[in-house]
């Protein structure tokens, strides 16, 4: 098969931009790995995923676009590249524009969820520090309302207090220009849930759990922005994930319960990373959906996803061609 290949490759952030800013770019390592995987069995085309890849599509016309584009800008980036295939029906992977807009805004997806009976912690959001707002009690961590990567969740993210609140509200609005989420922290553990497939059949991979003990000393249990991007170097990696988690099979088979309802919930295709944390009572709260997962090829990086497939039996390059055949089964096309 002709296979379009689209992404968007890491920039470095200059110093009137926050240093984040492309955090959910892949870099040429990731790009490349991916590249190669679909190679072994397909024609692959590469199309950056920027304001020119309308006309390529159009004029090249893949059998089906391995998406892992996160879009340019705008409330809903990540639907960019999918709502361009659409409107040339053009086969992709990965979910349509309504998912991935969904699931970009986190108060979308939480009032989703709520009424689909999939627990989240309670939130509220924030547009200006001027209007009066409820919040749930403290302790609260403050996000950015639509990013990821971890993208503006930071160490002091998580508040304990009205000052700390009302100045991380403020970083978030002036350094992000977006409104903040507010919600309640769970104090419980931690895990990441890797998922494949299509309902009715969603395969739920190994359960990773983030081990808040192996951050530094006097850090928040939080996976913040730090965590993830700087305190974590090859010279001096943190062990920070334990895959298969070490949980009994009762609280296992909860967390793929509610994992597989958060996917079916939000209308998901072929892949997806779930966050999950246990709340004051022991019981899995959904945080977010991740429909464009990250894919570090290096095993020895935190990625999370390829982790979660290598201890179920599947090599990098699998995992790619795994995602691209449960795509191209779902929209009838023999890979």
């Amino acid at each position: 098969m002709r296979v379009g290949f689209c992404y968007n490759l890491k920039k470095p952030a200059d110093l009137s931009t926050p240093a984040d800013l492309y955090a959910e770019w892949d870099d040429e390592e990731t790009i490349g790995a991916v590249r190669s995987a679909l190679a072994l069995r397909h024609e692959v085309i590469s199309i950056e995923g920027d304001e020119g890849a309308f006309e390529k599509f159009r004029e090249i016309r893949p059998d089906i676009v391995f998406n892992m584009a996160e879009g340019l800008f705008g409330t809903s980036r990540e639907s960019q590249i999918p709502a361009m295939l659409e409107m040339l029906r053009l086969p992709y992977t990965g979910s349509d524009p309504l998912t991935l807009a969904v699931c970009l805004d986190k108060a979308m997806a939480k009032v989703a969820l709520s009424y689909f009976g999939v627990p989240t912690p309670p939130f509220t959001v924030v547009q200006e520090l001027k209007r009066r707002v409820e919040y749930p009690p403290f302790p609260l961590i403050v996000k950015p309302l639509r990013e990821g990567s971890s993208k503006g969740v930071r160490n002091s993210s998580l508040v304990r207090n009205s000052r700390q609140l009302k100045e991380e509200v403020h970083r978030v609005l002036t350094e992000y220009r977006q409104p903040a989420l507010v919600e309640k922290f769970l104090p419980g553990r931690e895990f990441t849930v890797a998922l494949l497939g299509n309902a009715p059949r969603v395969e739920v991979l190994p359960i990773v759990e983030i081990q808040f003990e192996e951050l530094p000393d006097h850090i928040n249990p939080i996976y913040s922005y730090e965590a993830k991007w700087v305190w974590d170097t090859v010279e001096n990696p943190l062990e920070i994930f334990a895959c298969p988690a070490r949980i009994p099979p009762a609280m296992r088979r909860k967390i793929q319960s509610i994992c597989r309802a958060a996917y079916v919930a939000l209308g998901v295709r072929d892949w997806c990373r779930i966050d999950v944390r246990l709340d004051d009572s022991g019981e899995p709260n959904i945080l977010e959906l991740n429909p464009l997962p990250g894919i570090l090829p290096d095993p020895d990086a935190n990625s999370c996803f390829p982790k979660a497939a290598r201890t179920a039996g599947l090599t990098y390059d699998g995992l790619i061609n795994r995602v691209l055949d449960i795509a191209c089964q779902r929209v009838g096309l023999k890979a």
